[in-house]
């Protein structure tokens, strides 16, 4: 039996699995490390924390597999997007990286959109809006504001392209990375260099740029010792999670909507051909095979119920457990509640880092279990949004299911939720538990030959659970989602003066 690895380089812990060709779970291990925000909207790690995590949870998986490491024939990576890892002459970090989910840099954003000709122009340029998450943001705001250290870089690179440049020694991206720098033409597969340039950055510090399945290097002797896996083994470039969780989760053929409720929520489709990303609403990345993948990312899906969590079951025992039950004892509706998730601003539809949660409807009727339940569903319209929008670029498409993971497809009651406002039935599959890093065993075994495409390994995924939607709380959703996208318009300019 042939044996592949992938890692997920996450933002609260790193992922480390070994899948036999099967497409059979053979060993799984997750290491945790810590978020910094030393100011308010900022998120930053210590990527040192991610090569600990790496190197412990991948020792752990091979040796929890009783895997032969001779049996591994690939490994491939996923990870958190547009983080920025600024290395100086000797490849050593220079400061903390700035994360995905940062939101420091409107101000840079917004500069790079005037200096591209306004939105139009940067979409010509790139068919991507500059959001404050992306990568190009941060570039700028390290010029603007700490100079000495945009002076030292030489090079950048994102997370999970870190951990495979210390994995193997090779500094490079594959092509859905770079399609969310924001800097990237996703059209031509390649940097945009006359936008860098307009914005006046040097060429020189950029990565090199792969295919997904493209052998981006292989582990090292050093990296071997550390991580139990063999010297020698064929490491290929992987994607972004956004991108490579879908694949994953089989949405490898336009039809198939992938919704993936983890910290943040991505709703994705997966295109054939390219298309144009009209008035800049979504994010239009690369994916592998010469493919593209459409999605929108709301900042704080499982988050926000994280945050509820935290803020009323604080020290409770098995807290999701009394969750889901409270959640289940309230109708859908949540007694009239409504709650908007936005609390760490927003990034699809509404491109709004001010935008801040909101429970709307609150009454001395109001029972915890409304609240949790309103959280629970105001994610789902804010995923319904992303949808919704992503058929208006496809007029004809009619898609009849939704494949759904991360933490929100554990939960049945939520995902009963999603069946209801989706409209059509929820399936979960085996594998796509495993997130980004099933992803990255899928494009190590379609590199390494095990399959020949990524649609191969699709048809190892078996179904695990199917919800069908119930048409009366369908209806009842109908309904609601029409206040909860009004108030996102009433309070927008309202959000700024807060």
């Amino acid at each position: 039996m042939k044996y592949l690895a992938g890692i997920d380089v996450g933002t609260s812990g790193v992922k480390c699995i070994l899948v036999g060709e099967d497409g059979h779970l053979a060993a799984s291990q997750t290491r945790a490390y810590p978020l910094y925000t030393p100011h308010d909207g900022w998120s930053e790690q210590d990527p040192a924390d991610w090569w600990a995590g790496t190197c412990e949870a991948m020792k752990a998986a091979v040796e929890q597999s009783g895997v032969k490491p001779s049996d591994i024939v690939g490994l491939s990576f996923s990870g958190q997007m547009h983080g920025l890892v600024a290395l100086d002459e000797r490849d050593e970090v220079i400061r903390p990286a700035i994360l995905w989910n940062d939101q420091r840099t409107d101000a840079e954003c917004r500069e790079i959109i005037d200096a591209a000709g306004g939105l139009d122009g940067l979409l010509a340029y790139t068919n991507n809006n500059m959001l404050p998450g992306y990568t190009g943001g941060k570039l700028l705001w390290l010029k603007k504001h700490e100079p000495e250290n945009y002076a030292r870089m030489k090079h950048f690179l994102m997370p999970k392209d870190y951990i495979r440049f210390l994995m193997t020694g090779r500094r490079c991206t594959d092509v859905s990375e770079a399609s969310g720098t924001g800097l990237f033409d996703v059209k031509k597969r390649e940097f945009s260099k006359k936008l860098i340039g307009l914005l006046g950055f040097d060429m020189a510090v950029f990565p090199e740029v792969l295919e997904s399945d493209e052998l981006a290097g292989h582990v090292t002797r050093e990296a071997a010792k550390l991580t139990g896996l063999p010297e020698g083994l064929p490491v290929y470039a992987g994607g972004g999670d956004a991108v490579i969780q879908n694949t994953g989760m089989g949405i490898v053929e336009e039809g198939r909507i992938g919704f993936i409720i983890g910290t943040s929520g991505i709703v994705a489709m997966s295109l054939d051909a390219f298309g144009n990303n009209t008035g800049g609403m979504l994010q239009y990345f690369c994916n592998n095979k010469r493919t593209w993948m459409a999605f929108g990312c709301q900042l704080s899906s499982g988050g926000s119920l994280e945050w509820f969590k935290n803020t009323f079951f604080g020290g409770v025992d098995s807290p999701f457990t009394i969750i889901n039950k409270e959640v289940s004892d309230s109708k859908p509706g949540a007694g009239g509640v409504i709650f908007l998730p936005y609390l760490t601003g927003e990034r699809a539809p509404h491109a709004d880092p001010y935008a801040r949660g909101v429970f709307y409807g609150l009454s001395v009727t109001t029972s915890r279990g409304d609240m949790a339940r309103a959280v629970m569903e105001g994610v789902v319209f804010g995923l319904r949004e992303i949808y919704e929008v992503m058929l208006s670029t496809r007029p004809g498409l009619k898609p009849t299911e939704v494949i759904s993971s991360g933490g929100g497809a554990k939960s049945a009651v939520w995902r009963q939720i999603q069946a209801d406002v989706m409209g059509v039935p929820v399936k979960t599959l085996r594998g796509a538990g495993e997130g980004g890093a099933y992803g990255a065993a899928v494009v190590a075994g379609v590199g390494a030959g095990v399959w020949s495409s990524v649609d191969e390994a699709a048809k190892l995924l078996t179904v695990e659970t199917v919800t069908q939607p119930i048409p009366e709380n369908v209806e009842v959703y109908n309904r609601i989602i029409k206040t909860y996208s009004g108030l996102y318009q009433d309070l927008k300019l309202r959000f700024r003066t807060v």
